[in-house]
């Protein structure tokens, strides 16, 4: 892990990183012969092996990334151009669509005829009348490479990092009319995945599933949520049940006790308990294709493959070691998991459960098993919140309270309404469903989505625009590993380190106190609105042209408020006039005023789209800077720019550079 960090933030070249991977692989047999002879036990044995496995990181991230290949489209062809270029490329994976295009992860396969690798995001605007493509179809175009942006308001989410992340550099836009199919017969193993889960939808479109209820059965069984309408997608975030659509580790442990009980009988022949394993593994794999190997179902599988081998050979197992196999297994083959943040929480959730669970359950035994069952259940859920809480906080800054209401109504009934989906989906392939178990699979769904539907509607029981940092993450982790130590074996040094942890916690709090006590101006991007935030310490002052409550309902500015701790939000209308930091700011609207006789402003910020001869207003005021926000048309801006460019006076525009800010 560390070594791929290193690899990612300081970008090795990839013969720096073969040459010192097998320098430290020689130190490393070096000292293995020496510690061998040795009786008396060193430390350099132990450096050198963490220093073998840290280079190891360095050099799987350095071979995975797909720009130090010659082949790459960077190196072969010039991506800045506005000239169309003719690309040939294979669809690789259905995104969700977005409002206004269906979305497509492409292997780049050829560019002006010369053989090319790489990734590529492939927008195409929506088109009712057009089919959408499939994986493994091969489509030409002429287009041109274009950058995803980089979000223009501090602290949205950025997709271009996001992008970066899996291999994906640049993007390509299209329409139904600029884009052709070419025929091919050449199909890959997701190709093959991807028309058995269109044949399954097929099939299941026959008996009349509604749309809702077909979405579920696509992301609990198929594990695909393209199709999910947002608003069934936040009822399950806000209930805490997130993870019940996502096929990970819950859905495959299911999976592998339905297949060991199925399979039970091939132990009577002659080794038969080897092929069973093999079954096992190969049918979990299986589910992982057609679940289209996302990183939880990946990671789920590689981890209960292990698992199923050493359960079937009644070998002795350690949970920790299976997880640490199951890790360094996946980030030997996709080391970008490690930025995953379902991998995350994946792997933090299994670890609390194996670590937490046990020391909860043993505080109270049920005598009635069925109690028994509902606090084993509420046991797991606890000890798997501990885990995911500081990672959830840190990402999506918001803690569902009744969590354990949904789980507690859910997971008992998940295994029968897994193994009742796989029944629906074989009998629906073989076409001898019969309408009726249909209908009951439908009616079971629906009722799971008014239980969830009911949980996500107490709104108070949703905590939401919680302030977490990384340093909350750390020092919260440490406490949680503190606190296991003293539940587990009471003494001195325990209690210390739990009582330093609760120490760091305090001290993480009041440093990002200190850290947010600031001044800041910013001029946010905000499109055909102006918006203007002061913020001062922990509260924050919103200038504003539109609706107040639209403003405050503003996922933008809630967004900067948790991500500064601020702590109360007023909104005001719009001045004339700002002076902040010592820089005085004018602002011109649409009526194109600015008597300036008094006062020399330093910054001019133009919206509305003032009809005025920009020329004339620098000869008059002399600004250090012009600004144009989202609020003007694009045609002016064009202009205002020009004439910035000619009289060699900076121009930032908030719909390019992104929000202006003073701190």
């Amino acid at each position: 892990m560390l070594g791929i960090l290193l690899s990612h933030y300081f970008q090795l070249p990839f013969t720096t990183a073969i040459y010192s991977t097998l320098a430290v692989l020689s130190l490393f047999v070096l000292c293995y012969v020496i510690a061998r002879s040795q009786f008396q036990k060193t430390i350099w044995f132990g450096l050198t092996s963490y220093l073998m496995l840290m280079s190891l990181g360095v050099l799987t991230n350095t071979f995975h990334n797909q720009k130090n290949q010659e082949t790459h489209y960077t190196h072969v062809i010039n991506t800045s151009t506005e000239t169309p270029q003719l690309l040939i490329f294979k669809v690789r994976e259905r995104l969700k669509p977005s409002f206004y295009h269906d979305k497509y992860i492409v292997d780049l396969i050829s560019a002006e005829n010369q053989r090319v690798s790489g990734k590529l995001l492939l927008n195409i605007h929506n088109d009712i009348l057009m089919p959408k493509f499939r994986v493994d179809d091969i489509l030409a175009s002429s287009t041109t490479f274009e950058v995803v942006k980089a979000p223009l308001n501090p602290y949205q989410f950025d997709y271009n990092a996001y992008l970066e992340k899996r291999y994906i550099f640049h993007q390509l836009l299209a329409t139904s009319k600029t884009i052709l199919k070419l025929d091919t017969q050449q199909r890959s193993l997701k190709g093959y995945a991807n028309d058995l889960r269109e044949l399954i939808n097929d099939n299941l479109k026959i008996y009349n599933f509604k749309p809702a209820e077909l979405a579920i059965i696509n992301a609990i069984l198929l594990g695909q949520r393209q199709d999910m309408g947002n608003a069934i997608y936040k009822q399950y975030v806000d209930a805490g049940a997130i993870h019940i659509l996502a096929v990970s580790g819950l859905h495959v442990g299911i999976v592998l006790i339905l297949l060991n009980i199925l399979l039970k009988p091939i132990e009577t022949i002659r080794h038969g308990k080897i092929i069973k394993v093999i079954l096992i593994v190969l049918l979990l794999w299986a589910f992982a294709v057609i679940a289209g190997l996302s990183a939880s179902v990946t990671r789920a599988v590689t981890m209960f493959s292990i698992v199923a081998i050493a359960m079937n050979w009644k070998r002795p197992t350690n949970i920790y070691n299976t997880l640490a196999i199951s890790i360094f297994l996946l980030l030997l083959c996709q080391p970008m998991f490690l930025f995953d943040v379902g991998f995350q929480m994946s792997y933090m959730a299994v670890l609390s459960i194996v670590s937490i669970q046990p020391l909860l359950y043993k505080l109270w035994k049920p005598n009635w098993k069925a109690i028994d069952y509902v606090w084993q259940i509420f046991t797991v859920t606890i000890a798997a919140q501990f885990g995911v809480v500081p990672i959830s906080l840190y990402y999506f800054h918001q803690f569902p309270g009744l969590f354990f209401v949904t789980n507690l109504a859910i997971i008992p009934f998940l295994g029968f309404i897994l193994g009742f989906g796989i029944l629906i989906i074989v009998l629906a392939l073989c076409n001898v469903l019969p309408q009726f178990f249909a209908t009951l699979y439908g009616n079971i769904i629906s009722l799971m989505n008014l239980v969830v539907n009911w949980v996500a509607q107490q709104d108070v029981f949703v905590l939401k625009a919680i302030s977490f940092d990384l340093e909350h993450v750390l020092v919260c982790y440490f406490l949680i590993l503190t606190s296991i130590a003293v539940f587990k074996k009471f003494n001195f040094r325990r209690v210390s380190l739990f009582l330093i942890a609760i120490l760091l916690v305090q001290g993480a709090w009041m440093y990002s106190d200190y850290k947010h006590r600031s001044s800041s101006l910013t001029i946010f991007h905000n499109s055909r609105k102006t918006l203007i935030g002061l913020k001062s310490n922990h509260y924050l002052k919103v200038a504003h042209s539109q609706d107040s409550f639209k403003v405050s309902e503003d996922r933008m500015l809630k967004t900067f408020a948790t991500a500064h701790f601020i702590k109360h939000i007023e909104t005001d209308s719009l001045k004339s006039v700002y002076l902040f930091q010592d820089n005085i700011i004018l602002m011109i609207d649409s009526l194109g005023v600015y008597n300036t006789k008094s006062f020399k402003p330093d910054i001019v910020l133009l919206r509305n789209s003032p009809r005025i001869n920009l020329d004339r207003v620098i000869d008059s005021i002399h600004p250090k800077i012009i600004i144009a926000d989202g609020s003007n048309y694009k045609s002016y801006i064009k202009r205002w720019e020009a004439t910035c460019l000619k009289r060699k006076l900076p121009f930032h525009q908030t719909g390019k550079n992104g929000a202006f800010i003073i701190n």
